[in-house]
């Protein structure tokens, strides 16, 4: 249910738009391509990021056929004029509504949105919605702004009432330029951009003012879960500064989100199910990227988990927060 796409070929933004940030694609040698923003290097992918049956293949080699797929974060484009950014995120949401209608029963897509505009972003839902992606993909802020923020109410407003679930996927790491050394962005901020947008909607009361907004958090809650007893204890002993605007135990929300299994560690994966429940952690991998679990699953087999659970987190549990029957895939 965490997995990262990119179209094969990408308009050239920058030079359409006129100023720069945005990703082109060099392919630079056959099934292989340098992701750029302007002139700096970002990464270097290969076609298993764009192409469906290479995917499929590689899937089937871990007994999984299905496919939940999104948008690779650093093309959010949260940082370009609104219009430009609702550009960006058609082509890339058109790009997954062909694909998953080409491949129904081994692909569910998640659009992107140009979170930076409201309106716009609302707009574009409903076009997700009838273009038949069951979801969308945010980032953990948005230009630095937490997702507690009122100017989001509408789009969390709108996302229950189309039925469009959401995943949130750390990004704009905080203190990224005082880290940039042994990858600390990823290993460190990543895990903390996840815990910041956790308590932002926690603390900001957003699943009690949106009960039906069905959210996943990437990375098995990056470093929410392991600090529950420092927030809850930050909450209880400094109500004046974390309970403002939610009187909740932030423990008490356990459960009522999901998270997926990414921990890389059968005995933190323990602590989460205790933590949430198997039917609120589902089969992560962010796939096709080398921090992620591009064995899908291998160590929860391992683990000797009951048959139930191993079935919540494989199945059950992303069915349930997309909203999905099982048998459409039988």
């Amino acid at each position: 249910m965490h997995t990262h796409m990119i179209p094969k070929n990408l308009p050239d933004w920058e030079k359409k738009f006129g100023y720069g940030g945005f990703i082109r694609l060099e392919h630079h040698k056959a099934k292989w391509a340098r992701m750029m923003q302007g002139e700096k290097f970002f990464r270097e992918i290969n076609h298993n990021s764009w192409d469906p049956e290479v995917r499929i293949q590689e899937y089937q080699s871990f007994s999984t056929k299905v496919q939940v797929v999104c948008t690779i974060p650093v093309l959010f484009s949260y940082f370009s004029k609104p219009k430009d950014g609702l550009e960006v995120a058609k082509f890339l949401n058109d790009d997954l509504a062909s694909l998953v209608a080409k491949y129904p029963k081994n692909y569910v897509g998640l659009g992107t949105l140009p979170m930076q505009d409201v309106e716009l972003s609302i707009n574009e839902l409903h076009r997700i919605k009838e273009i038949g992606l069951k979801g969308v993909q945010i980032g953990s802020n948005i230009e630095d702004e937490n997702l507690n923020e009122p100017k989001f109410f509408p789009i969390w407003e709108a996302c229950e009432k189309l039925d469009l679930a959401v995943l949130v996927h750390p990004w704009n790491m905080m203190g990224k330029k005082q880290m940039e050394r042994y990858w600390l962005p990823w290993l460190v901020g990543m895990p903390a951009e996840t815990s910041r947008a956790m308590c932002s909607m926690i603390f900001g009361g957003i699943f009690d003012k949106f009960p039906n907004l069905r959210v996943n958090f990437c990375h098995a809650s990056g470093s929410f879960l392991s600090t529950i007893g420092r927030i809850e204890h930050g909450f209880n002993c400094r109500p004046d500064l974390v309970a403002v605007d939610n009187l909740n135990n932030p423990r008490e929300y356990c459960g009522r989100f999901w998270v997926d299994c990414i921990t890389h560690d059968k005995e933190m994966l323990k602590y989460v199910l205790k933590m949430q429940g198997s039917k609120r952690v589902t089969l992560g991998s962010d796939y096709p990227f080398p921090l992620g679990d591009l064995e899908i699953g291998e160590f929860i087999n391992q683990m000797n988990l009951d048959t139930n659970v191993v079935e919540d987190i494989f199945c059950n549990s992303t069915l349930e927060w997309l909203n999905i029957k099982k048998e459409y895939f039988l």
